[in-house]
């Protein structure tokens, strides 16, 4: 019989071990800086972007304007790094992401939007509509913020699978 209760044992305890993987599965952690950004891409991780637009400071034909309340998400899978003095005097990731959509007004159009993630924390999103046919630009936006940091005071949150 003490061999049964070790089995039992062996079983409940890797039952315990098997949940608790599973609930750490799935689990997202907040990226809060540049630096913890490209630590998750260097280890090849996928970082999920969430944009809360009505944070950031929108600039159309070099005009603020408000911002729209609205919020979009992609992930960045595909990327580039440029060190800082290569480009520019920072350092940034760049990645983009284009989906084709049905607008109300433009119908059918590419919906082009790319990250820029700077050095210092900052973050750049251009968002282009263009036509499938000639890929002519119909909406053109440039939206600026920084990285949250878990306050909610800014626009763009970064998370990656714990």
């Amino acid at each position: 019989m003490p061999s049964m209760r070790v089995s039992i044992r062996l079983v409940i305890l890797l039952c315990v071990f098997m949940m608790a993987s599973l609930a750490l599965a799935g689990k997202m952690v907040r990226i809060k800086n540049y630096a913890e950004l490209n630590k998750a891409l260097d280890e090849g991780r996928v970082v999920r972007v969430v944009v809360h637009y009505k944070k950031t400071k929108l600039v159309i034909d070099g005009k603020e304007e408000e911002a729209p309340d609205a919020t979009g998400g992609t992930q960045i899978d595909t990327w580039e790094r440029f060190a800082k003095g290569l480009i520019g005097p920072q350092g940034w990731v760049a990645c983009s992401h284009t989906v084709l959509i049905a607008h109300p007004r433009h119908g059918h159009v590419y919906n082009y939007v790319r990250f820029r993630f700077y050095d210092d924390n900052k973050v750049q999103i251009l968002a282009r509509y263009l036509l499938p046919t000639d890929f002519k630009i119909v909406m053109d936006e440039t939206f600026t913020s920084k990285i949250d940091i878990g306050d909610g005071k800014e626009g763009v949150e970064l998370y990656v699978e714990k």
